[in-house]
């Protein structure tokens, strides 16, 4: 059976060719040709024979399928439902933001912290993806634009906030970010990646020696031990105080912030006394905040807040001078806005690719 060529990074890849008495030079150009060029076909140009023939013989080139595209009617977001080739499917989204875009991408075929406000959660989990299925999502959505809206191929920001928990799945994701950050390659900048977390804490100890400098987010949602249990059933077992112990013990670099995901769900987390108990908590820290009104999902019982009450939770944490962004919802009509991807469900009036 053949590997992919997608799950390689360039120390692998350079690995792979001396191991086998072939140029070692030839990492650069497969590199610039599948990532920086982003073709999908195996590289044939500027490298010798052998090495075209080995990698033939033993790599398979092949990404994630596109199954179906939906289009926002409301604005320019495009959510991709990927078949992956054993069958399960996942979903990616392109958020555009100043004639450009960034890239929600899943790192699991379905979720295990079973977060109520998140329709991945009713899921389950799975499995984890490859690191091939992860860089395929960027690869292919890439692509996607190139053919379908020509001139606006500039994905410049990656966000692993899609399906899974990124640190439940750490080695791929790691290994994805760099084949991202590499020179060679796509050249993502190391604080234009960001990975989100609702507090697995096994992967933030391995954090700060394994991937220091891209960006962390945290699902924060509530400080209050009973409300965050109930939205985040996994603070049960690693609670929030102890999440922030590791959070505070990332180094992060100048201008860098943590960002703070905090949804806005109508009467649960959503006063003034919540807002306040936020900010005494976020006070003093390097720390950024992501207000997120609700997006409803088939099956859930929450709902989003008045905009009113919105605006003032943002008032009341403007006091404690923490910066903080009422995030525009994008995409809810295709079900692609924060918290309403589920691979399992379809829309009916989606667009075939």
């Amino acid at each position: 059976m053949k590997l992919s060529f997608y799950d390689l990074n360039f120390a692998d890849l350079e690995a792979v060719l001396k191991l086998n008495n072939l140029n070692t030079s030839a990492a650069s150009v497969l590199f610039n040709w599948h990532y920086k060029k982003k073709q999908t076909v195996q590289c044939k140009e500027n490298i010798a024979k052998t090495s075209i023939d080995f990698f033939q013989a033993h790599y398979d080139f092949s990404l994630p399928e596109i199954d179906t595209v939906h289009e926002s009617s409301h604005d320019k977001t495009v959510k991709f439902l990927f078949k992956l080739a054993d069958g399960h499917k996942v979903e990616t989204v392109l958020i555009p933001f100043h004639n450009k875009y960034s890239i929600c991408l899943s790192s699991q075929v379905g979720c295990a912290m079973n977060c109520s406000f998140c329709f991945t959660g009713k899921q389950g989990l799975h499995r984890n993806l490859s690191t091939s299925e992860i860089v395929g999502q960027l690869i292919q959505a890439w692509c996607w634009l190139a053919n379908n809206r020509p001139g606006e191929e500039r994905i410049l920001n990656i966000v692993f906030m899609g399906q899974g928990e990124p640190l439940h799945n750490f080695d791929a994701v790691k290994k994805a970010c760099e084949i991202f950050l590499s020179k060679h390659g796509t050249s993502i900048g190391i604080q234009k990646i960001t990975i989100s977390t609702a507090g697995y804490i096994p992967g933030l100890k391995r954090w700060r020696e394994e991937i220091p400098g891209v960006n962390l987010a945290l699902s924060l949602h509530s400080t209050l031990k009973e409300k965050r249990n109930e939205l985040i059933p996994i603070n049960k077992k690693y609670p929030l105080t102890e999440v922030l112990n590791y959070i505070d013990q990332i180094p992060l670099q100048k201008k860098q912030f943590v960002t703070y995901e905090y949804i806005l769900i109508k009467d649960l987390n959503d006063s003034a006394d919540d807002a306040k108990e936020l900010g005494e908590l976020l006070a003093g820290k390097s720390a950024y905040i992501n207000l997120i009104p609700f997006n409803a999902f088939p099956g859930s019982n929450y709902q989003q807040p008045e905009h009113d009450k919105i605006r003032q939770f943002k008032k009341v944490l403007d006091t404690y001078k923490i910066p903080t962004l009422i995030r525009a919802t994008k995409g809810d009509d295709v079900l692609a806005a924060c918290g309403q991807l589920n691979s399992k469900k379809t829309i009916q009036h989606s667009a075939q690719y």
